[in-house]
C-alpha cells in the first residue's frame, strides 16, 4: 500500500530505487512488490518508471462509490431523523427496481420486505413511483415480466388498471399507496429523475398514522430540492 501511495505521488513516473527510498524499504523487497504489482495489474512499468495500473484505478472507483453510498446512506439518517420516519432509497436499472438503502431504527422501523420489492413493483409507492417516470412502452415491459398480483384487498386489480393510475399521476409529484403492499402501512415516494435514470427516495408510516404521510412527503421534497446537486452523483451508484 505505501508503494502505491508513493506512485501515486509521482504521475510522471518514479524508479524503484526513488520508490524503495520513500517507503524505506529494502531494495530487494521493494523489486519484488513492484514486480508483484506489476503482475496483478496495479502498476504498469515503463522505461525503468513506475505508474498506475488499470487495477488500481479500478480501486480508485470502488472507493469513489463507497463515499458515495455512504453520503446516500448519511442524508438518509439524517433525513429519518429529522422527519421522523424510516426512509427509502431505489433506482430503476437494467429494467429492474433496486433498493440501494433503507435508513430506519427502533422507534421508527422500515416495512418489512415480506415479497419481493423486485416483483411487487405494483403494490408500493417505490415501485409504483419508478414506473410512473417510464415511457409506456417500458412500463408494460415491466408488468410483462413482473405482473400485477393482489398481495392485500388494497393491492391494484391488474395490469391496466395500474397503467391507467399512472398515467394520471403528475410529474413529480409524490405517489402515495394505502395498505397495498403491507396491511398496517401507508408509504409516499417523492421522484429523482436526473437525465435518464429514474429513481426515488420514500417513506413509511403506520396506517394509524396516515394523517403524517403527505406532511411528511412535502418536507423530504423540500429537502431534496435543496440536495438535488449532490443526490444525483449518488444516482449513477
Amino acid at each position: 500500500m505505501r508503494l502505491l501511495e508513493a506512485v501515486a505521488a509521482h504521475p510522471y513516473g518514479a524508479p524503484a530505487k526513488q520508490l524503495a527510498r520513500e517507503t524505506r524499504l529494502a531494495l530487494p523487497t521493494a523489486y519484488h512488490l513492484l514486480r508483484t504489482l506489476v503482475h496483478e495489474g496495479y502498476l504498469q512499468r515503463e522505461k525503468g518508471l513506475f505508474f498506475l495500473g488499470d487495477a488500481a484505478a479500478r480501486l480508485a472507483g470502488s472507493g469513489v462509490q463507497q463515499k458515495r453510498r455512504s453520503m446516500v446512506a448519511d442524508t438518509l439518517a439524517h433525513w429519518r431523523d429529522s422527519i421522523g420516519v424510516p426512509m427509502y432509497y431505489a433506482v430503476y436499472r437494467d429494467g429492474e427496481i433496486e433498493v440501494m438503502c433503507v435508513s430506519d431504527s427502533r422507534e421508527v422501523p422500515a416495512v418489512e420486505e415480506w415479497a419481493d420489492f423486485r416483483e411487487t413493483g405494483h403494490a408500493h409507492a417505490i415501485g409504483q413511483c419508478l414506473l410512473s417516470q417510464l415511457d409506456e412502452d417500458a412500463r408494460r415491459d415491466h408488468l410483462t415480466r413482473y405482473p400485477v398480483q393482489p398481495l392485500t384487498s388494497y393491492t391494484v386489480r391488474d395490469n391496466d388498471a395500474l397503467l391507467r393510475r399512472l398515467s394520471r399521476l403528475r410529474r413529480m409529484e409524490p405517489v402515495v399507496e394505502r395498505q397495498e403492499y403491507a396491511l398496517g402501512s401507508v408509504c409516499a415516494a417523492v421522484p429523482i429523475t436526473v437525465g435518464t435514470t429514474a429513481a426515488t427516495m420514500a417513506i413509511s408510516l403506520p396506517a394509524q398514522h396516515a394523517d403524517r404521510l403527505l406532511p411528511a412527503a412535502h418536507r423530504l421534497q423540500t429537502e431534496i430540492g435543496r440536495h438535488l446537486g449532490s443526490l444525483a452523483l449518488s444516482i449513477s451508484i
